[in-house]
């Protein structure tokens, strides 16, 4: 599917000042009126988390999580999900205007490809995608020219005010504030969040007392419920996909080694996957 791609204009504001950045004439960088400027990476992505921002060396998910994910994730397991936010956008995208879509904490890109891919139609789509792990940017970039990276806190975005059409969430931190700031008025802040039974054999084999997820959804403020769904069906991975999967959640960091050698002990293993998706409009 041919995506058309929209640079109308920047995108961006400076993460330093706040003011707008403007692409140079080489397209190789970007810079406010402060001259605070910003070069693009060979891959393709900008880099707009500066150092003194940073927690950490190399915040975000490391090199072996995000391999683990694209393990995973390649396999297709997820495609269900794919599919139901791409119905979803589908439905909030009118092909005939420019839309601004940004997949927030995108790590290596999996769902912006596969909206791509399944969208009816991505004529005058936008796609846009930050993650504050800059090894997860640079894959996402490599694999989908068509679409614009950047390394950036979720918490922190470097985008100019009421920017964006339609925001996806799935599994990623975020601020309320930041959320009201970039999504224009009658926008979308579409979330996908874990259903009740998500990964439950997972869970079973590591907590004792394992406990379903809660699906009360807390309703953004300034934002309405459009729609909601539930997404949930059982896959069988194999051993090693198995693995990756616990390797890509935050269940890996309860799991201790004889939790692991036990759930890589089993030939065979059905898992329950659950999703609560939800659809809201920007009220302010």
């Amino acid at each position: 599917m041919q995506l058309s791609i929209i640079h109308s204009h920047s995108p961006y504001q400076c993460p330093l000042c706040a003011e707008p950045l403007q692409l140079n004439d080489t397209a190789k960088s970007y810079a406010c009126q402060n001259k605070h400027s910003f070069d693009m990476a060979k891959e393709g992505y900008l880099n707009l988390l500066p150092v003194h921002f940073k927690h950490s060396k190399e915040p975000g998910d490391n090199k072996e999580m995000i391999t683990a994910r694209r393990l995973f994730l390649e396999s297709g397991f997820y495609n269900p999900l794919a599919k139901a936010i791409a119905l979803m956008i589908d439905y909030i995208h009118n092909p005939g205007t420019d839309t601004t879509f940004l997949d927030l904490g995108c790590g290596e890109g999996y769902y912006a490809r596969q909206i791509e891919l399944y969208c009816k139609t991505t004529k005058n789509l936008s796609i846009h995608g930050n993650d504050i792990s800059k090894t997860a940017v640079s894959a996402a970039a490599k694999k989908q020219r068509s679409a614009q990276f950047i390394v950036a806190s979720s918490t922190r975005l470097p985008y100019l005010d009421n920017f964006f059409d339609i925001v996806m969430r799935i599994f990623a931190p975020s601020d309320t504030h930041e959320l009201k700031r970039i999504i224009k008025p009658s926008g979308y802040l579409l979330t996908a969040t874990p259903g009740p039974r998500h990964l439950w054999q997972l869970k079973e084999q590591i907590y004792s007392d394992a406990k379903e997820h809660t699906h009360e959804s807390e309703v953004p403020e300034d934002f309405e419920l459009f729609s909601s769904q539930r997404v949930s069906y059982k896959i069988a991975p194999t051993i090693e996909q198995r693995m990756a999967l616990l390797e890509m959640t935050p269940l890996t960091w309860s799991a201790n080694e004889k939790t692991k050698e036990t759930l890589s002990g089993y030939s065979e293993l059905e898992i329950e996957i659950d999703f609560i998706l939800n659809l809201y409009i920007n009220s302010k």
